[in-house]
C-alpha cells in the first residue's frame, strides 16, 4: 500500500463518493483518486474534490490484499487499489459527473448505505 494513499492526519478526511477511498482533502488535490481519477480528475481542482468527495462517512475498512479479502467483495472495492475505505459515504455526485460517467461506460451507484434508494 503506498503512502499516499493513507490518510495522514485524522482532520480534514473525505471519502471519494464513487469509490469511497479515504484520503485528506490536501491528499485528493493534490494526486487525485487512485481508483476514479482517469473519470473524475480531481487532481488540482479543490472545488471538484469537495463536489465528488464527503466528509460525513461511517466506518472505515483498510484493505491490503484486494483479491484474497472477502471484505473487500462484501463492500465492493475487490477491484480497487490497496488503501483505507468508508464502508458508507453519505451524499451523491452531482448530475453532470453521474452523465459524464456513463459516456465511459461506468453505472455510478451511491455508497450510502444509510437509505434504501
Amino acid at each position: 500500500m503506498a503512502m499516499e494513499t493513507v490518510p495522514k492526519e485524522m482532520r480534514n478526511m473525505r471519502a471519494c463518493l464513487l469509490c469511497s477511498l479515504i484520503k485528506t482533502i490536501d491528499q485528493f488535490v493534490f494526486d487525485g483518486c487512485d481508483n476514479c481519477e482517469p473519470y473524475l480528475q480531481l487532481k488540482g481542482n479543490k472545488d471538484l474534490v469537495y463536489d465528488c468527495t464527503s466528509s460525513n462517512f461511517d466506518g472505515v475498512v483498510s484493505m491490503m490484499s484486494p483479491d484474497d479479502s472477502w471484505v473487500a467483495k462484501w463492500q465492493r472495492i475487490n477491484r480497487f487499489k490497496p488503501g483505507c475505505y468508508a464502508i458508507s459515504v453519505t451524499g451523491r455526485l452531482p448530475p453532470s459527473i453521474v452523465r459524464e460517467l456513463k459516456t465511459h461506460g461506468i453505472t455510478y451507484r451511491s455508497r450510502d448505505t444509510s437509505q434504501k434508494t
